[in-house]
């Protein structure tokens, strides 16, 4: 799978399925969604930032480039510390691919004794893992050296379907280091606070040029790993190692990141999103999109109904959510959160 990052960070186990999937609008996309149609058998229309926006990403990597780095080593110390000196990352693509390089990166640097192997991988709510994908890693690692790794959490579907599909696989842990955790479901975060993960703001331009990642059987062989296509025609706005080496710089390497992360409130993401599908009458849990990262896919990829925050007056962290709402002419109504300080619900289509 071509990629614009380097392959010292990641090794991609996708297949290249560029030029074979017409990308969509994200109306038509969300009428066959909603109709029945899996999203991972259909590739978005990337949404191309303007100026406006652009500055705001900006602007977010400026503020948030520390937080994210201070994020990235607190998870790449834990992570050390569960799994000693062999220690093989297999991030989720596409938003974990960027956080499993800086974590990498983070590990060679401040322990270059270490044995750090880092692949990126697809899975697909209500699809499983890329079984290909896993059978390529196995043959090659020990089970108990894998360590999954995403960017954030949002209600906690991907972490469920993750910990369903390793019970095939004796000896992998389920547990997943993210960067972020709303929803208080991993030990291996590096915060629980809803932050600004800067590369959350956009899509491909921050994941390598990489689209989502794509299975369809018509494409997809039996043998085959799942897909993902090249945004080529990017390459001139491509922000991906731009990003990375931004973190980087702004890690002090000095600083003792060996902190736990506590977190005392009783309410789980789950506990809140279910509130938010009561209060609003969604019937489907699934257009329910807690968390900043997940609303700014909602915005970019799907057909937002409403989103909500929890402070209007949160410009810092939330600036570029409330441009894309005014962008789509989105409502954003003020609701209580505890754990989330922004959610998307998506638009339920009547007529699909």
């Amino acid at each position: 799978m071509r990629s614009s990052y380097n392959e010292e960070d990641v090794t991609i186990l996708l297949k290249d399925i560029t030029g074979l999937v017409e990308p969509l609008p994200s109306e038509v996309r969300e009428k066959l969604i909603q109709s029945g149609t899996h999203y991972c058998e259909m590739l978005p229309l990337e949404y191309k930032p303007g100026e406006k926006y652009f500055a705001l990403y900006r602007e977010a990597l400026r503020k948030y480039a520390a937080e994210t780095g201070r994020a990235a080593a607190a998870a790449a110390e834990k992570i050390k510390k569960r799994y000693g000196s062999n220690i093989v990352l297999v991030s989720l693509a596409r938003a974990g691919t960027p956080v499993g390089i800086i974590i990498k990166r983070y590990l060679n640097r401040k322990y270059p004794f270490l044995n750090v192997f880092h692949y990126t991988i697809s899975i697909i709510r209500g699809k499983g893992i890329d079984h290909n994908a896993m059978k390529y890693i196995l043959e090659r690692h020990a089970a108990s050296d894998i360590c999954f790794v995403d960017g954030w959490t949002g209600k906690g579907a991907i972490l469920d379907t993750l910990k369903r599909e390793l019970s095939a696989y004796p000896g992998v842990s389920s547990e997943l280091a993210v960067l972020a955790d709303p929803a208080n479901i991993t030990e291996l975060s590096g915060t629980k606070s809803d932050f600004l993960i800067p590369s959350s703001c956009l899509n491909s331009t921050v994941s390598g040029l990489m689209s989502r990642t794509f299975l369809r059987s018509d494409i997809i062989g039996e043998n085959d790993f799942h897909g993902a296509a090249y945004y080529g025609e990017l390459e001139k706005e491509d922000l991906s190692a731009e990003f990375i080496d931004t973190v980087m710089n702004a890690i002090d390497f000095n600083e003792d990141y060996e902190i736990s992360v506590f977190d005392n409130c009783k309410v789980t993401g789950l506990d809140e999103v279910k509130r938010i599908q009561k209060d609003f009458s969604v019937e489907d849990i699934n257009l329910v999109k807690p968390g900043i990262g997940e609303t700014t896919r909602v915005l970019l990829r799907r057909v937002p109904w409403k989103i909500l925050v929890s402070d209007p007056d949160d410009k810092d962290y939330l600036a570029h959510i409330f441009r894309l709402a005014e962008e789509k002419n989105v409502e954003v109504i003020k609701y209580p959160m505890v754990r989330y300080r922004a959610c998307g619900i998506i638009k339920k289509l009547a007529d699909t």
